[in-house]
């Protein structure tokens, strides 16, 4: 069975598609291409507008799942050209989709998880398998379906000497704790770039804050900070998972009635400064004590934010996961790989320790090429 799988990733930020041609083969990993691209503006907004109650919603999630799912098809062709490889040679692609709603164990006590995407029709497109709806099973189980990646980042960055932490920034944030001892936990901490990202573009037309350049000329508004902290869900045990369902520009519209007079640009700082906040109060408080911080995702290229949680963990190295082996925009697009290959494999992608489900499940469906 061939030892070659493509990992496609468009993360909650929004900001385009990672892919990755990943070689299991060997007992190592290897990353043989990566391709990226960014997200039409137009399927961009309508993503958006999904996450939100909205006329028509089942006709133009469908659509907006065929155009993802052709937006997937040109980067993995893209991967494949670069690196001269045959579709026939790629056992499968793992292809996350974009979550729109996300509210594990709630209304019925299952609740549910929706990602878009037409595996199908991406399977079509390029003549291969298709791995696909990771998260439901985990919900099923009783789990909240995320995050799935902190099984992956233990055979990347786990270490036996010393605890590891992972923290993916992209729109919603979560950490994994690789314990010394082998131990797995992980959990989402709160906002990402996502809330940055909204407030960037609606007062300065940007998608988002380059290198955090922006926030970087504001000043923190503390009473407003302590506004935005007191959400609770961030004072709320793991196992925990969030999305735009919670953090979206509804919530922040509420949480900034009381300072209409403030300053955009000192908004945004304030808003990096809570991204920076709650994952700093996580690593700080579920971190063992660990000196290493490695930070995957978008987030790990704001340079403000990064100079920011180094600050509030003065204790702790905290690198871009490159430090590691492991480009920082690679990460994601290469666990999906990982769990294709899982599914594949009839092995179990999720952690009980992480999602609190009953037991760990093989994750996603199948679509054969």
């Amino acid at each position: 069975m061939p030892g070659l799988y493509i990992g496609l990733m468009s993360g909650t930020s929004l900001d385009g598609i990672d892919g990755v041609l990943a070689d299991f083969s060997q007992e190592k990993m290897a990353i043989l291409g990566h391709a990226s691209a960014p997200i039409a503006p137009d399927l961009r907004a309508e993503l958006l507008a999904l996450n939100t109650p909205g006329p028509n919603e089942l006709h133009r999630a469908a659509l907006a799942g065929n155009a993802l799912a052709r937006a997937y098809a040109d980067v993995a062709h893209s991967l494949l050209e670069r690196s001269g490889t045959p579709a026939s040679a790629v056992r499968a692609i793992g292809a996350h989709g974009q979550t729109v709603r996300h509210r594990p164990q709630e209304f019925d006590g299952t609740g549910y998880t929706l990602q878009l995407n037409n595996p199908s029709l991406l399977a079509e497109r390029t003549g291969i398998a298709v791995v696909a709806d990771f998260r439901s099973r985990d919900v099923a189980a009783g789990g909240q379906g995320a995050p799935l990646v902190p099984a992956y980042h233990q055979g990347v960055f786990g270490r036996p000497d010393e605890t590891v932490l992972v923290l993916n920034i992209g729109g919603i944030s979560n950490l994994s704790v690789l314990g010394a001892d082998g131990s797995v936990a992980g959990f989402d901490c709160g906002p990402g770039n996502a809330l940055m990202d909204h407030w960037c573009q609606l007062h300065t037309g940007q998608a988002f804050d380059k290198n955090g350049a922006w926030a970087a000329r504001g000043r923190v508004l503390p009473d407003l900070l302590v506004t935005l902290l007191q959400e609770p869900f961030l004072r709320q045990p793991p196992p925990k998972s969030t999305g735009r369902d919670l953090f979206n520009p509804a919530w922040l519209a509420g949480k900034l009635a009381a300072h209409a007079s403030a300053r955009p640009v000192d908004v945004q700082a304030t808003l990096t400064e809570l991204t920076a906040s709650a994952c700093a109060t996580s690593a700080s408080s579920y971190g063992k004590n660990s000196k290493l911080l490695a930070v995957c995702g978008g987030g790990a290229l704001n340079t403000h934010l990064m100079r920011r949680l180094q600050a509030l963990l003065p204790g702790a190295s905290v690198v871009p996961t490159d430090a590691l082996g492991l480009p920082a925009l690679q990460v994601e697009a290469a666990a999906f790989a990982w769990l294709a290959r899982q599914t594949v494999r009839g092995q179990t992608g999720s952690l009980q320790s992480v999602t609190g489900a009953q037991g760990a499940r093989v994750l996603g469906a199948v679509y054969p090429a």
